[in-house]
């Protein structure tokens, strides 16, 4: 059994009452793979590399100082982003037959703009909010989770006949 399958059959196993009757399986599970990839693993990783890899320290990279939030965000994205392409590639939108390099290059759009929009955010809760590091990272991601799926199903898996 492929990896994919596997995943596909824990998310189809909660795909539950009252799940099934307010959204589509699809839908549910790009939010399953979504809400594991981006509120688990993507903060955990990020607490992990601003904290134990970083701690908490600026980098210096030649000339430019990067703040710890920002150089764990840049350490983190390259990862999550392969994380979130995978899962949306071979869990989620399975139907769309789009080539994969497509996929990819399209994905790799949606991304650089979520990106953008991770380092606005995170400047914004961070350096003018005054928040902690890691709470904003998981707002910031809940944020750009809803971009992201939208960007996924109008933009990079999207299917040839326009579904």
């Amino acid at each position: 059994m492929r990896i994919s399958d596997a995943i596909i059959r824990i998310t189809d196993f909660f795909y539950i009452a009252p799940f099934d009757r307010l959204i589509p399986r699809h839908t549910f599970r790009y939010g399953l793979c979504g809400a594991a990839t981006y509120f688990i693993f993507d903060p955990a990783l990020y607490a992990f590399t601003y904290h134990a890899v970083l701690c908490k320290r600026i980098v210096h990279v030649g000339a430019m100082a990067v703040s710890p939030e920002i150089a764990a965000l840049a350490i983190v994205f390259p990862i999550t982003f392969t994380v979130g392409f995978l899962l949306n590639r071979c869990v989620v939108f399975r139907s769309s037959q789009l080539p994969a390099a497509t996929q990819l290059v399209r994905h790799a759009a949606a991304a650089a703009a979520a990106f953008a929009l991770n380092y606005v955010l995170m400047r914004f809760f961070v350096r003018t909010c005054g928040f902690w590091p890691t709470p904003s990272k998981v707002l910031v991601s809940a944020i750009c989770t809803v971009c992201s799926y939208l960007a996924a199903v109008k933009f990079s898996f999207r299917t040839e006949d326009g579904r």
